[in-house]
């Protein structure tokens, strides 16, 4: 049986030597931090339900930001709150991958 229900992971790595990355002027870190605020919010956090993880590189950096989905392993590239409100109620919550969003 899995801990979490679903786990997201949003790339929030900063890279010192300058090659662009997912946070590095994308706001990885700031939709990552809402997201885990929305779930919070819905009371759907914690175990059996869903987490919401930083993670360094993802190795997806030219589509950032970037989240991961488990156990589905549906990669997203996010551009705004309202990516993050669609995959938190779409696939987070009711299970449906948010096609439009998914990285080729």
């Amino acid at each position: 049986m899995l801990y979490y229900k679903r786990h997201a992971f949003v790339c929030t790595n900063q890279r010192k030597d300058g090659r662009k990355c997912c946070d590095g002027d994308g706001g990885g870190g700031e939709l990552r931090e809402y997201a885990k605020k929305c779930i919070k919010e819905l009371g759907e956090s914690g175990r059996g339900k869903v987490r919401i993880n930083s993670s360094g590189c993802l190795d997806r950096c030219g589509k950032g930001p970037v989240m991961v989905v488990y156990p589905e392993g549906a990669w997203y590239s996010l551009k705004s709150k309202e990516d993050v409100e669609e995959i938190i109620r779409e696939h987070l919550i009711s299970g449906n991958v948010v096609s439009r969003l998914l990285l080729d």
